[in-house]
């Protein structure tokens, strides 16, 4: 029984008017629950994100994610507001988007008017010249829209009402105990159904007007009330509550600069010096620069490189090659064979380290995690229960591609000097803008390069680094003589360095056509005649290598550097390493009969650039006539075939600035067939499979029109086709690239077909449903005037005056601020025009309003899809058929998977080979407290240090320190000769 009891009083609690009235008051305009749960989460977010908090957000923001995201709250704001289901469950925006946008104008042009006034004041002298700093504009508009925000809030929860000075006496006396009645106060569910009156006290107390207009003097009658006096008793005693609101926020925020701009103090508490360094060095971040957006459809170094290309390949390649100016200037000065391309001052060493990475430049965060690795005095790592202790290089090979997407002083300066001077800083004396006329420009107190103990580096371009003639590697590499803390006597493009124990590196030019030049061959031909002694050993260094992609393309390359290996160093040539692609593999031969003219071939261009694939590459055996074997591959086959599924899945977060060009293409496609006034045959289907037949018939008549009639549909598809057709590897027959084209553009065009159709029902589905079309142009402002005198009524006239005092624009501003929100109703309505009049009947300004409209849409409906569907390609393509491994993965843009490679010539003469990788690069760095507080000497070299970098990851159990490991270790014998056989003599491959 006493349960039953118990159960009757709480239904009897929970009654459903009760239940429906929760949250809500009795203030003229309606509001429901739904409204005040939707705007609480908005302006707590506003309010939790404000300030320091949104800066910070907003610092680590793209800007075009922040253009991209205000436009999508735009059009979606836009949408909303049109629908009255959502009205009918108390989602009405119209009253909060049409009050918010006027506040927020008002609020606008008020502050700039101050911030003029202001800086006119310290113009003559009347205020501290610290106000001379100019605000943010950006700054100014947020505080606004937090202005405007908060006052929609209030009017959502409050209302508009005045609460007048005579108020009953019950009401002033009311209390926090008298919320609930006594029966109920024992009750937590009985108090949380009463707080409708709690928020009554809240906005009848807390922000009621403080007293009324009669309180006033006459002067701030006038600014306030735009009233003189009282004569004609029109004037209102009341004040809106709205207004009290915005002018103490306005005037907090006008007090606040006038102080802070006044006196330099702010409104926050100040903090010691100690303290401020201390803050200040916990809050230093390095600036690195993000991954290069391949597919960004609004980046101007893209284009740039592009025409670099251009004119690299058609006027400097086969015209005007720097390395025949380099023969001719060697020539020249020394007068002598090998004057700036050989260097043999660490050949009488006993044993030597040496490092090779190659495409560095990219992303700052894998560039730094690999330079942050080679500048350590050495690597400790575990591999097989064995423990190597690794010393830092005492050489470091670079192997091209320096800086993307193409050679500037900006991309050499941020994706390559700044994270090797982090890792290992340049000397004191070191000038950013100092160029090297005489090197190599040794240390103060060092007689000779021969004396130098300090870590070296040598380097050679890539085919980004030609793009523009070679002009910004000669001025920061060979006109440079430190990269960070690496020393560098290197004076051309191309170099020989004499190892000990008769080990030799040859460094080659390759440039843009994949071969070394005459000059070149000659100078390398005649050093291996004259001084590479019978049984010594090279590594030849190239940018690419050309074994994989000759092998890819089926194609035969580099005729020049094929002749110096087969028919000059006849065997000699242990090694050949590369980069070009970015990832690491190796393949060692297959002992036989035949003649074998490298022993190994080593890709490593892991150094800082995007990921590419190994699998793609899994079937490569042959070279020069001798039978290869993989022996490693990082990231592996299976792991490198999984993550091509990124394109599908990942392509539109990892390349979003592509929806720009996309969402034009496909508006394009389908351009000629807005509107589509005959949809009804498919809302009158009963069944669903009516539905979708009727619907897919509409599509092939929709293609059937763009082919037979359209022009610009027709156009856009046909540039489209023949753009798809051309992006298809030149590997495969033209039958093949055109099949594979049209299959490609049939996607899109099916795409875009299907999505334009959809946007078109949903429009006719709203029409006949009388949820647009109903109105015309400037809805909303029509509405807003039409509640605003009832909602805001204005006795003193203070409105007109604003007008008038402002020529009639304020009240022109608002009403196209306003239409922006109209775009639906604008949409709907000119294409009920154009259904029933004919296109004919659309001036042109008309006709460019409507395809705006639909474009804005459209655009958002279509950028996810075209994504999609180009990502869905590049996966099939990349491992399926093996094509497009550059597209496919430079899309995903992957800084993880970095590695380099250490060499070790030893006592005896063999070379060890260490291949040490990081599978996950850091996204967050921090100051390295050992490198910060490590006594540094005034002159002393960073080398020397015992913590030469300055970051370190921010989880300890990220940095590459804690998580580089071993990948790859063989050994090559210097004693090791391969069997040439009778071709000993006469070589030929």
């Amino acid at each position: 029984m006493g349960s039953d009891k118990h159960s009757a009083g709480l239904l009897d609690t929970l009654r459903m008017e009760r239940v429906r009235t929760i949250l809500t008051h009795t203030h003229p305009y309606p509001h429901e629950h739904s409204r005040h749960a939707i705007i609480a989460v908005v302006v707590g977010c506003l309010f939790f994100i404000s300030s320091d908090n949104m800066h910070t957000l907003i610092e680590k923001l793209d800007n075009n994610i922040k253009w991209w995201s205000m436009y999508i709250a735009w059009i979606l704001v836009a949408a909303v507001y049109h629908l009255p289901s959502f009205q009918s469950m108390g989602v009405d925006l119209r009253m909060n988007l049409s009050l918010f946008l006027t506040i927020f104008l008002a609020s606008v042009l008020f502050l700039l008017v101050f911030h003029i006034i202001f800086l006119g004041l310290w113009y003559v002298g009347l205020v501290s010249r610290v106000a001379g700093k100019r605000p943010e504009i950006l700054t100014i508009i947020q505080n606004c829209a937090v202005i405007s925000v908060f006052c929609c809030v209030f009017y959502s929860h409050c209302g508009n009402r005045a609460v007048l000075r005579h108020r009953p006496l019950e009401r002033r006396n009311s209390s926090w105990f008298s919320l609930w009645k006594k029966e109920e106060r024992n009750t937590w569910l009985a108090k949380f159904l009463r707080m409708n009156e709690l928020k009554d006290q809240v906005c009848s107390s807390w922000f009621a007007p403080v007293g009324s207009a009669s309180d006033y003097p006459l002067l701030s009658k006038w600014v306030i009330y735009g009233e003189l006096g009282n004569d004609n008793g029109g004037s209102s005693d009341e004040i809106s509550p709205i207004y009290s609101l915005w002018a103490t926020f306005i005037g907090l925020y006008i007090a606040n600069y006038v102080v802070e701009r006044s006196t330099g103090w702010a409104l926050t508490h100040p903090l010691s010096v100690e303290e401020y360094e201390k803050m200040k060095k916990k809050q230093l971040k390095p600036e690195f620069l993000d991954m290069v957006p391949w597919y960004s459809g609004t980046s101007a170094d893209l284009f740039k490189t592009v025409f670099d290309l251009l004119v690299s390949v058609t006027v400097f390649v086969g015209r005007f090659d720097m390395r025949m100016m380099q023969a001719a200037m060697n020539k020249d000065q020394e007068g002598a064979q090998h004057g700036d391309l050989l260097y043999d001052h660490l050949s009488e060493k006993e044993d030597l380290w040496f490092d090779f990475m190659a495409d560095t430049g990219d992303g700052g965060n894998s560039s730094y995690s690999v330079a942050r690795l080679l500048a350590q005095p050495h690597i400790r790592v575990t591999r097989d229960d064995s423990v190597f202790t690794l010393p830092r290089g005492d050489v470091l090979l670079i192997g091209g591609d320096l800086a993307y997407p193409n050679p500037s002083a900006f991309t050499y300066e941020r994706r390559l000097f700044r994270p090797f001077e982090y890792a290992l800083q340049p000397p004191p004396w070191y000038k950013k803008d100092h160029v090297a006329v005489n090197k190599p420009e040794v240390p103060s107190g060092v007689p000779e390069l021969k004396q130098y103990d300090g870590p070296q580096c040598y380097i050679i371009p890539g085919n980004h680094d030609w793009f523009d003639g070679l002009n910004t590697f000669m001025r920061f590499i060979c006109h440079k003589s430190w990269l960070g803390g690496w020393f560098m006597p290197q004076k051309k493009s191309y170099f020989a360095l004499q190892l000990p124990k008769g080990w030799w590196v040859f460094g080659l030019d390759l440039a843009l056509h994949c071969d070394i030049d005459v000059y070149q061959f000659k100078f390398f031909a005649e050093l291996v005649k004259e001084q590479v002694g019978e049984r010594d050993s090279v590594i030849i260094m190239t940018h690419e290598p050309n074994w994989l992609l000759d092998w890819y393309f089926n194609n035969v390359s580099g005729k020049n550097v094929k002749h110096l290996i087969c028919d000059y160093l006849k065997g000699r040539c242990k090694l050949r390493i590369a980069g070009d692609m970015h990832h690491y593999m190796r393949h060692s031969y297959v002992p036989s009969d035949g003649p074998v003219y490298v022993q190994h071939l080593l890709v490593n261009g892991c150094g800082g650039a995007f990921l590419h694939p190994t699998h793609v590459f899994s079937n490569f055996r042959k070279f020069y006539g001798t039978t290869y074997e993989s022996k490693a591959a990082y990231p592996s086959f299976e792991d490198s075939s999984r993550i091509a599924l990124g394109n599908i899945l990942k392509f539109r977060k990892k390349n979003w600035q592509f929806d720009f060009i996309g969402g034009i293409v496909y508006f394009v496609l389908v351009f000629s067939m807005f509107p589509q006034c005959e949809l009804n045959h498919i809302l009158r289907e009963d069944s669903f499979s009516g539905h979708l037949r009727s619907f897919f018939g509409t599509v092939w008549n929709a293609f059937m029109y763009v082919l037979e009639h359209s022009y610009v549909s027709f156009a856009g598809a046909l540039l489209l086709l023949i753009v798809a057709i051309t992006f298809v590897p030149s590997k495969l027959s033209r039958k093949k690239r055109a099949m594979i084209g049209v299959l490609h553009v049939s996607a899109h065009l099916a795409a875009a077909l299907i999505l334009m159709l959809l946007l078109e029902l949903g429009v006719e589905t709203c029409i006949q449903h009388k949820l647009l079309a109903t109105s015309g142009y400037h809805t909303l402002y029509q509405w807003y005037r039409s509640v605003e005198s009832e909602h805001f009524p204005d006795p003193t006239g203070l409105r007109a005056r604003i007008e008038q005092w402002t020529f009639g624009l304020y009240p022109a501003c608002i009403k196209y601020l306003m239409s922006a929100f109209d775009i639906p109703e604008v949409m709907a309505v000119t294409r009920s025009n154009i259904c029933k009049n004919g296109m004919q009947s659309l001036s042109r300004g008309g006709a460019v309003i409507y395809y705006a409209s639909v474009f804005l849409y459209f655009w958002v409906f279509s950028t996810p899809v075209v994504s999609l569907v180009l990502g869905s390609y590049l996966y099939i393509c990349v491992n399926w058929l093996h094509l497009h491994f550059d597209e496919a993965f430079s899309s995903l843009r992957i800084a993880n998977y970095k590695a380099f490679t250490r060499f070790h010539i030893n006592h005896d003469g063999d070379l060890e080979v260490y291949t040490l990788a990081v599978d996950k690069v850091p996204k967050e760095w921090e100051l390295d407290p050992d490198w910060d507080g490590e006594l540094k000497q005034p002159q002393q070299l960073s080398h020397l240090r015992r913590f030469p970098s300055k970051w370190r990851a921010a989880s300890a159990h990220q940095d590459p320190l804690n998580t580089v490991k071993i990948i790859d270790h063989f050994v090559i014998q210097q004693t090791e000769k391969p069997d040439l056989g009778a071709s000993n003599r006469s070589v030929t491959c």
